[in-house]
């Protein structure tokens, strides 16, 4: 009776963020699908991504998303020594109600990072993003009421699909970012942008209806400060706007380095929280090791839906892997 109420509650509310693109309570963790300008933003020679998110574990596989990507540099013997051209790969895919709705996309994407002055400290970044989209609606797993039963969903439903070609969707999309960067002092680092997703407004086509989706905004910006030799703190924030919904995320993280500052790449502990505004409290908890960064969070619920959710809201883990030799010069680059 529980989840019966839960999906209810899901129903009601799916008004207020019908027209929001999936997303990540972990943004700072997928650059690519947060901004286009980000690829090639980082230090090491290339980065590999993946992130994986559980909405409301309570239903099973009731929402899950998850993306993959890899970005490198480029011509870094043909441009300025300080500028950096990035290209870069990712997939991603939403699935919703046990696979009966999923989403997939593929992308791939370019940055070029102009640097501002002779130490390449200051940069300013433009990016562009082509992604194929395809949407299915797989009709086995729906259910209908006239299949159920007192023992749940059973039987045949009487809804034929004659047309099963219907409910499949594909388009192309067009999406673009720009990133400023900076600091002004061996302690700190900035940056700032802001990202236009479904530029293009391609047309969404479904059993004989047409939807031009709504372009997506987002500005985002945060940085860090060095503490002293072993601890710093990192903020971060993201606005989103898309049709008539919004989003509002803000939040921050200490970093504690393990092993002191006398290693090149130094083992360090994160921990912190992020708000999602009216909607969730989402702890966080990180370890990077060597060329790895790996991040946890628990969406904790506290809009109205929280009684039926029991305050959970989404589990999420990310994992990135930036290769960068000993012998590259460490650049600074956001982090969260």
């Amino acid at each position: 009776m529980k989840k019966i109420c839960f999906v209810l509650l899901l129903i009601i509310f799916s008004g207020n963020v019908f027209a929001q693109d999936p997303h990540f309570s972990q943004f700072f963790s997928s650059p690519l699908t947060l901004n286009p300008a980000y690829t090639g933003k980082f230090d090491g020679t290339f980065r590999v991504t993946g992130n994986y998110r559980n909405q409301w574990p309570e239903i099973n596989r009731a929402f899950i998303t998850s993306t993959g990507s890899v970005d490198f540099k480029i011509l870094k013997n043909k441009i300025a020594y300080d500028d950096t051209w990035g290209v870069g790969v990712m997939g991603y895919s939403d699935n919703s109600a046990n696979g009966a709705v999923k989403f997939n996309y593929a992308g791939l994407s370019t940055a070029y990072h102009k640097a501002l002055d002779e130490d390449g400290y200051n940069q300013i970044g433009v990016g562009f993003q082509v992604v194929y989209a395809n949407m299915i609606v797989n009709t086995s797993n729906l259910k209908f009421e006239d299949q159920l039963a007192s023992s749940g969903f059973t039987g045949v439903t009487s809804e034929v699909f004659n047309n099963p070609s219907g409910l499949k969707s594909n388009y192309i999309d067009l999406n673009a970012g720009i990133l400023y960067s900076g600091s002004s002092s061996d302690k700190n680092y900035y940056y700032a942008g802001v990202s236009l997703f479904h530029v293009s407004r391609p047309k969404q086509s479904f059993v004989g209806a047409n939807y031009l989706l709504n372009m997506r905004t987002t500005i985002h910006g945060g940085g860090y400060l060095e503490i002293n030799d072993n601890t710093t703190i990192h903020l971060s924030a993201l606005q989103s706007f898309q049709g008539g919904a919004s989003e509002t995320v803000f939040g921050g993280a200490v970093q504690f380095n393990v092993d002191g500052t006398n290693t090149e790449k130094p083992t360090s502990f994160y921990a912190g929280a992020w708000m999602r505004l009216n909607d969730a409290i989402i702890p966080y908890i990180g370890l990077e090791y060597n060329d790895f960064r790996f991040g946890f969070t628990y969406d904790v619920n506290t809009s109205s839906l929280n009684t039926a959710s029991l305050k959970k809201g989404g589990l999420e883990i990310s994992l990135i892997y930036n290769h960068r030799p000993n012998t590259e010069k460490a650049i600074r680059c956001p982090k969260f």
